[in-house]
């Protein structure tokens, strides 16, 4: 059936590949899943992993909330109609124009991880209300986010002993336990950590009000992740003590929109080189699939069923990084022309694209438009 409906928009709505053919409702059913499996925890979307305004206007619809890393996401949010006050500037460190841009907006709660950023938050107004990121394992997940970011435990005390002695509203505490993560471990051992620092922050003076448990809640792709269900009992076990004063917020991106959307492409061209068989396609990892040069791996369907042989599978573009795999078992029949379905492409694709070497940017089709 998806064949067909790819086919309808080629022929009769005229849109070329490579596109991504979404279907809304799947963010609906992540909603309620997400909210069922993790009763409490209110869901921000990391609107970085699918900023189109279709996707926002959804999940504002849905009575989600935001996070941001950047200005720009602020407007695209304003722009939806989204409440500033209601948005949470989630990136650690912030250009100072971008933290007085948000304040005057309305964004009033940032994350630091650092005394630098402290100050240059308080610079701006010491009424911002922030939270603490922290570091944490990232063990067991496809893409570790530590190094870049996260307070050590030394750390996080240097910077709630600033705070209180200064009068500085930090009242909470966040962690990320790494994209795509598998081990549930993190997500248990992320809040542990966190209690402890909260007893720091009370015996400071402090009163915390936040835990963000950040985002890295998988989709099922080619490999076996961890239910959301699975997750969620971990999440409220570990969560078992913790002060109902205490709200607790969850940042979702991919697990709301990854599964939301296929990538449709076509076979460019083939070629054999030195007994190896190569399929071109007409979207790479710069107009889409960038994820891919983080050995992010994907699932092709065509409408090929001739025997199956490895095949090394590239972009449009002339650089040699837009190696999309080296071997990929695919029917040995496929050619020019045809179509490539690839699942699980509604995050981390269109908001990664650029158009060089001149190829346009994948539009985002929905289902049934």
């Amino acid at each position: 059936m998806v064949f067909d409906t790819v086919r309808a928009h080629a022929h009769e709505a005229g849109v070329a590949t490579p596109y991504l053919l979404c279907n809304l409702d799947v963010i609906d059913a992540k909603m309620a899943r997400f909210r069922a499996a993790l009763p409490g925890v209110v869901p921000y979307y990391a609107m970085k992993a699918n900023p189109d305004a279709r996707v926002l206007e959804r999940v504002k619809a849905l009575g989600g909330h935001f996070e941001i890393a950047s200005i720009y996401e602020l407007d695209m949010l304003m722009a939806c109609g989204v409440d500033p006050r209601e948005v949470f500037f989630s990136n650690p460190i912030k250009p100072l124009e971008a933290i007085r841009r948000a304040w005057e907006a309305g964004v009033s709660t940032m994350a630091v991880d650092d005394l630098d950023e402290i100050a240059k938050i308080a610079s701006v107004s010491p009424e911002i209300k922030t939270y603490l990121r922290l570091e944490t394992s990232n063990t067991g997940s496809d893409w570790p986010l530590t190094g870049k970011f996260g307070a050590s435990t030394a750390e996080a005390i240097e910077i709630i002993d600033h705070c209180a002695e200064r009068g500085l509203p930090l009242i909470g505490l966040t962690f990320h336990v790494g994209s795509q993560c598998r081990n549930l471990d993190n997500w248990h051992s992320g809040i542990e950590n966190a209690k402890l620092l909260f007893a720091r922050m009370r015996e400071a003076g402090l009163t915390p009000t936040l835990l963000n448990l950040g985002g890295g809640f998988p989709i099922q792709h080619t490999r076996p992740m961890p239910t959301i269900e699975e997750i969620g009992a971990t999440v409220h076990k570990s969560l078992d003590g913790l002060e109902p004063e205490i709200t607790v917020i969850a940042e979702p991106g991919r697990y709301l929109v990854g599964d939301s959307a296929w990538m449709v492409t076509r076979v460019v061209g083939t070629a054999t080189r030195k007994g190896h068989r190569w399929i071109y396609l007409d979207v790479g990892c710069f107009t889409g699939l960038a994820e891919t040069l983080e050995k992010f791996d994907y699932e092709l369907l065509t409408e090929r069923h001739g025997p199956e042989t490895p095949m090394s599978v590239a972009g449009p573009s002339c650089d040699t990084a837009d190696t999309l795999f080296d071997e990929k078992m695919l029917p040995e029949d496929l050619s020019a022309g045809d179509f490539v379905l690839i699942p699980n492409a509604g995050a981390y694709t269109t908001a990664y694209a650029s158009t060089f070497n001149g190829f346009p940017l994948p539009v985002m089709v929905m289902l049934g438009a």
